[in-house]
């Protein structure tokens, strides 16, 4: 490399700085904002689909629960033995 294009290069690099990584300004926005959608729509997608069929799931639970006791008694004691049986050392 001669002088005269190290020279340009060097005053170039000082308008070429968002150039660095090889993305335009423009991409890079456009990066940006397509990774923002994303985080947004997974957002609502979690909120969505698993969120609140949880929180319906436990809601229609406790209110069983609350109408038949005896019954979610036996469901809770037959769950607790499958599980500790299948965990026992």
């Amino acid at each position: 490399m001669n002088e005269a294009s190290t020279h340009q290069s060097t005053t170039g690099t000082s308008s070429n700085t968002a150039n660095m990584n090889g993305m335009s300004d423009q991409a890079r926005d456009t990066a940006d904002r397509v990774a923002n959608g994303a985080v947004e729509f997974g957002r609502d997608a979690a909120q969505h689909y698993v969120k609140e069929p949880a929180q319906d799931l436990f809601g229609l639970a406790k209110a069983y629960a609350k109408d038949h006791p005896d019954v979610a008694a036996c469901w809770a004691f037959g769950l607790g033995v499958m599980i500790g049986w299948k965990i026992k050392p």
